[in-house]
């Protein structure tokens, strides 16, 4: 399967990283995965706790150049350092798999100011040189093999690479207090023994490694999983930029010795790369740097004899992603989603594929403006919407603008809800269930009014890619 073109090799020799983009990188590359900043108060003793690995070895056949820099960020299944009590408590029973259980891709741009993070799905197939699943490449040829395997899946060079387990990735979470993770309906996941009511609730290192566990086998891709990481992995940023970690050294040392224990770089990455990292997280770094993307992928499972079912890419859909990673080119609009459009005045209703009664809604105040929920709510009946009635209020009151969040098995009804409200974002949610969710924010300016078209007559078209659009980190955030 070839999932992206392939540019020339560019010469064996790696390029200097750039200064700018790895200052702005540590908030997913140490940031992100380990939950740290490193500064200055930790230099004397870093480089001891930093563990390296040949991760990008010598000259080899490399992808094209890219403007920017790259890392791959990987999650391993390995528990060590972990109690009977602790593998007990947060279902963690079994044997580790010596393999990559989550991966990304993460592009800083060339002038520093963004971050484009895309999720690699794990049972993705790939040749390895033997056909397998991507997640295989770390037990069967290590950090190496799994550089190259990306590198070849997507035509993107890897220029840096991180890793870090299970066990450090939950005292992480502790030391900086803990991270808050908002759902709109209930989660339970039996695998992983997730239980999340509706709402914001504050994780402590083991429900957030429940959460980013959570809803595997749920779909055949995997999506409900990666979405959960994305978004747990914007609001992590949030919590250690506003909390002011990076400026208390005491923190710092405390994060730093609980997580570099098990943190590995390729062996190009210093100490004073790390010190990089943090000094340009202290100023303006924050989600809504961050944008998140999950590569498109076939609509139906790939059954290879002697492995079994893994996913295919879209050769379309991950083309155009990686791309844009190679121009150095954002992902996400000016706005931080897909580009939406604004409402063009029009006396006659816009033609819809369902028709709004069918459509259940849910209508939330992300603002602080009293009955702006109620008056939306009001509209969209007004327009044949079958909303709840019963509009809620969001925990934060700060949104800026209006969002729908929507399951994916619903896209047509989201697509008839955004006629309705052209203005606002929409985000995809796996598992969100039938019930969309409307986000009211600053710039709600009304409804356009909707009505169903003629059914069309024409026979249902083939399986289309399943593809997520991208997002910016700070409209995953809780409302």
């Amino acid at each position: 399967m070839t999932a992206a073109r392939r540019r020339p090799p560019a010469p064996a020799a790696r390029r200097p990283p750039v200064r700018r983009g790895m200052r702005l990188l540590g908030a997913v590359s140490l940031g992100i995965l380990t939950a740290s900043g490193i500064g200055h108060a930790v230099v004397a003793h870093m480089d001891s706790r930093l563990a390296h690995v040949d991760a990008l070895g010598g000259p080899r056949d490399r992808a094209a150049s890219t403007r920017g820099t790259n890392f791959l960020l990987v999650g391993t299944d390995l528990r060590r350092g972990l109690t009977a009590a602790q593998r007990t408590r947060w279902h963690l029973g079994g044997r580790a798999c010596n393999c990559a259980d989550t991966m990304m891709l993460a592009h800083v741009s060339r002038d520093g100011r963004r971050i484009s993070v895309v999720g690699l799905p794990r049972d993705s197939y790939a040749e390895l040189p033997r056909p397998g699943k991507l997640k295989w490449a770390y037990g069967d040829g290590g950090p190496a093999l799994t550089v190259s395997a990306v590198e070849k899946l997507t035509g993107v060079p890897v220029d840096h690479y991180a890793e870090i387990d299970f066990g450090r990735f939950m005292k992480a979470v502790d030391l900086v207090g803990g991270v808050d993770v908002c759902t709109a309906q209930p989660l339970s996941d039996r695998y992983t023994g997730l239980a999340l009511p509706v709402g914001s609730v504050r994780m402590n290192g083991g429900a957030a490694l429940q959460y980013v566990r959570s809803g595997y086998g749920q779909d055949a891709m995997d999506l409900t999983r990666m979405g959960h990481q994305q978004r747990f992995l914007a609001a992590l940023v949030r919590r250690v930029t506003e909390t002011g970690l990076l400026r208390n050294p005491v923190k710092l040392d405390q994060v730093a010795g609980a997580v570099l224990g098990s943190v590995r770089t390729d062996r190009q990455t210093t100490p004073d790369d790390l010190i990089s990292l943090a000094t340009g997280l202290r100023g303006g770094f924050g989600a809504g740097s961050l944008e998140f993307a999950t590569v498109p992928v076939e609509p139906t499972p790939f059954r290879v004899q002697g492995v079994g079912t893994t996913v295919r890419w879209s050769t379309k859909g991950a083309e155009r992603l990686f791309d844009a990673l190679r121009e150095d080119r954002p992902l996400t609009g000016a706005a931080g989603t897909p580009a939406s459009g604004t409402p063009t005045p029009s006396l006659r209703p816009e033609r819809v594929d369902v028709p709004p009664g069918s459509i259940r809604v849910q209508v939330d105040n992300g603002t602080a403006v009293t009955g702006l929920g109620a008056r939306a709510d009001k509209d969209l009946r007004g327009t044949g919407f079958r909303t709840t009635g019963m509009p809620g209020n969001t925990t934060r009151h700060d949104a800026q603008y209006t969002m729908i969040r929507y399951d994916p098995g619903w896209d047509r009804s989201a697509a008839a809800l955004g006629t309705a409200l052209p203005y606002a974002d929409l985000l995809a949610v796996p598992g969100l269930g039938p019930v969309l969710r409307v986000i009211v924010g600053a710039d709600y300016r009304g409804v356009t009014p909707v009505r169903a078209g003629e059914p069309a007559p024409a026979p249902q078209p083939p399986p289309q890619p399943v593809e997520i659009k991208p997002v910016r980190g700070d409209r995953m955030l809780c409302g």
